[in-house]
């Protein structure tokens, strides 16, 4: 038996929730087209006749670090890069930016091995041109091993499962059979009532809030859920409830469902928004909502 921490580690918008998602074979992470959407590192757990796979999911690391809340994402990506088995590079195919160069030039201090994922290779029309493209990639370090990829398609997920499986090292594993997540329920209701804000809302408002769980109750089999939405102006409060109520609805709608779908079970969930003035630049307030360190 084999078993291991896995770290996922790349900028924005690369697919890293995506990935993760498709290798433990159900939804996780939240996942959005808007960069920094994933703000936790994230734990998921693959369950393989040859042993267990811990991957974690985190922020992408990026160069804007003007506030709190910024930073703290930067601070949970590179934490989760301490005491792990392997970390899996995640990028772009076609793309490479400022920002990639900045995680690999972190990922130089990281004494675990470090392999390659090259993702959304769906996009590629030509698949000629992939092979060039690895050679160009894998010229700017040693990897343990380089896996194209589409998370969004699950092609050639398995065969990264397999490498990663191979490389890790023997021993029990580190979680009983039946977890999956290394989360509870409310950190799911939380998550997922802010992926549907984030689909839902502009580009630039997903980022002037959170979320945060005020009350959950199992009542039989119902799960009785209050969350609130936290924004940093009144005006963002206007935007995220709607003209009578029709924006929040909406995304109380979404999120229940989904939820009811991943729980098995009904749930009741009532949503408020409140304005915590400049809470992404607050330390104080980000501990409140469970944003970086302790």
């Amino acid at each position: 038996m084999r078993s291991g921490i896995v770290t996922l580690v790349g900028r924005p918008n690369v697919g890293k929730s995506s990935l993760l998602n498709a290798l433990v074979g159900r939804k996780l992470s939240i996942v959005s087209h808007k960069p920094q959407t994933t703000r936790h590192a994230i734990q998921g757990v693959v369950h393989r006749e040859e042993g267990q796979i811990v991957f974690v999911d985190t922020p992408g690391l990026h160069l804007n670090g003007k506030r709190a809340l910024n930073r703290a994402m930067n601070d949970a990506a590179s934490g989760s890069l301490h005491d792990v088995d392997l970390a899996i590079f995640v990028v772009e195919s076609g793309r490479w930016t400022e920002e990639d160069q900045a995680v690999l030039e972190r990922l130089a201090m990281v004494s675990a091995p470090v392999a390659l994922v090259i993702n959304k290779i769906d996009r590629v029309t030509d698949k000629a041109k992939l092979l060039p493209e690895i050679e160009k990639l894998s010229a700017r370090r040693e990897f343990a091993f380089v896996v194209p990829l589409s998370a969004l398609r699950k092609q050639n997920v398995d065969a990264l499962a397999d490498e990663i499986m191979k490389r890790l090292p023997e021993g029990p594993p580190l979680y009983p059979p039946d977890m999956i997540a290394g989360f509870d329920n409310e950190f799911l209701a939380a998550e997922l009532v802010r992926e549907k804000l984030t689909r839902t809302l502009n580009q630039e408002l997903p980022y002037a809030l959170t979320v945060a769980i005020e009350s959950y109750a199992l009542e039989g089999t119902m799960h009785r859920i209050s969350a609130v939405i936290w924004v940093e102006r009144e005006g963002q409060k206007k935007i995220v409830i709607g003209e009578n109520g029709v924006s929040l609805k909406r995304v109380g709608t979404t999120a229940r469902k989904e939820l009811e779908h991943l729980l098995g079970a009904k749930v009741f969930l009532q949503l408020w928004c409140r304005v915590r003035e400049n809470w992404s630049d607050d330390p104080k307030a980000l501990k409140l909502f469970g944003i970086g360190g302790e």
